[in-house]
């Protein structure tokens, strides 16, 4: 069964403006992630979800499929991602697809090991889970405010008996939400429209892929690591040529733009 991979991209962005289709690497922002996903071997339908003509054309040219223009009315600054979703699922579902799962991907975390959206469908079917979520580590010595800010600040731990990191176990390990990744269950869309809900499963990904970009700073440090990706790996990034989708030609992404 197919899972449909849905890749959210607004044409509007306060904090940086047009960073969706900004070079990162030499290549538009999103390119990145519409790769990842093409390059998995499970059968991901990539779809990337955008109100920007400019952005379909880019997201086109280095494979994905757009289906049509997101309304208006889904691509405000208060827009949930959740009933983008919703959209892009019902147009699976209009074309006679009804996916066993959604992968929902956030193209301003570019960096992605190879093997890990493969690795995330197999713990979605092996453990049975209705939704997936996307953590990286962080440190377990967490502290936040009281909700009275004449309380001392609280923390997660045991200030009295502070474990050293050697001697820690499962769980005292903490873990965030980047927002990276999400596979789900099509029914939690349908019935909870929300990207997590049923049984929810953490799905551990590496330091590398909690890159999330928002702002210059994040991009230049971004750059720094899509360096530092690149000289590891080594490999020539591959998309499919959508003027030869029936052959077996592709082009890099160096020829894609």
């Amino acid at each position: 069964m197919s899972i449909l991979c849905v890749i959210p991209v607004r044409g509007g962005s306060r904090g940086l403006p047009g960073k969706n289709i900004r070079l990162l690497g030499g290549h538009p922002l999103v390119a990145w992630t519409i790769q990842a996903a093409l390059e998995a071997e499970e059968d991901l339908h990539v779809v990337v979800s955008t109100d920007s003509a400019e952005i379909a054309e880019v997201a086109l040219r280095y494979g994905a499929d757009v289906p049509g223009l997101r309304p208006a009315e889904l691509a405000q600054d208060e827009t949930p991602t959740e009933p983008v979703v919703n959209h892009a699922l019902a147009a699976e579902r209009a074309a006679g697809v009804e996916p066993e799962g959604v992968m929902l991907l956030q193209a301003t975390s570019p960096l992605r090991l190879p093997g890990t959206l493969d690795r995330a469908v197999a713990q979605f079917r092996e453990t049975g889970v209705d939704s997936l979520v996307g953590v990286v580590p962080v440190s377990p010595f967490l502290w936040r405010h009281a909700a009275d800010p004449a309380d001392p600040p609280v923390c997660d731990f045991d200030v009295a008996h502070r474990k050293r990191r050697q001697d820690m176990d499962r769980t005292d390990l903490r873990f965030r939400e980047n927002g990276s990744l999400y596979v789900t269950r099509p029914w939690v869309y349908d019935e909870l429209h929300n990207r997590l809900g049923g049984r929810i499963g953490m799905f551990e990904l590496d330091d590398l892929e909690g890159v999330d970009i928002d702002t210059e700073l994040d991009f230049a440090l971004a750059e720094q690591q899509m360096d530092q990706y690149l000289a590891v790996h080594k490999v020539l990034q591959r998309v499919p040529d959508r003027t030869q989708l029936h052959g077996t030609s592709t082009t890099t992404l160096g020829d894609a733009l």
